[in-house]
């Protein structure tokens, strides 16, 4: 297995644990802010597969003909981190497929040194290759994923990619509550030692 194959390997590992953290959830639930910023799962998703479909495709002279409204000007602030009521579950889940295989088309074509020019970023970092790309990406989808992670605990309890996920340790619902409170514990015994 090549460079360019194993970097495609764990963006497309990545993308599909983004998709799985919204199944078996309502549409509040996908939808809710659980952050003070307003971090939901469902704009999660819209948010990478917008993303992905800049750095894959206008980046490298390869746009799609899909139209992004919530990326204009005048567009509702941070519009690509969440979803209106007009917009379904399925519409975004739809976006994300597309622009996944928007984005496999384009590194697949492309050459790992292949160049290209992001023009949102700074003038002295915008003159990228795919490669760089492609790990900018795998590590920006990771990141996002990493906070799913953590909002569908908050909604459900579910942790990592479900049970059997051989990087967390298995514990039941009372060892769980143990090792929080022995976390917990800890914490305060710091705070207790914290001097100004």
């Amino acid at each position: 297995m090549n460079d360019k194959s194993t970097l495609l390997r764990y963006l497309r590992l990545r993308r599909e644990q983004l998709l799985a953290k919204l199944d078996g959830l309502s549409e509040y639930d996908v939808r809710r802010p659980l952050t003070p910023t307003g971090t939901n799962l469902l704009g999660l998703v819209k948010h990478v597969a917008s993303v992905e479909l800049g750095y894959f495709g206008e980046v490298f002279g390869r746009p799609c003909a899909k139209a992004l409204p919530w990326l204009d000007d005048g567009a509702q602030p941070d519009a690509d981190m969440w979803v209106t009521p007009e917009e379904s579950r399925e519409q975004i889940v739809e976006l994300h497929r597309f622009s996944a295989a928007h984005s496999d088309a384009t590194i697949e074509a492309l050459a790992l040194d292949a160049p290209g020019d992001v023009p949102w970023w700074p003038e002295d970092r915008r003159h990228v290759t795919l490669h760089q790309i492609l790990v900018h990406m795998c590590v920006e989808t990771a990141q996002h994923l990493g906070h799913a992670d953590i909002l569908r605990e908050l909604i459900d309890g579910s942790a990592g990619q479900g049970p059997g996920d051989p990087n967390l340790p298995q514990r039941d619902a009372t060892e769980w509550a143990e090792h929080r409170a022995r976390v917990e514990a800890a914490a305060r015994a710091a705070q207790a030692t914290d001097h100004p």
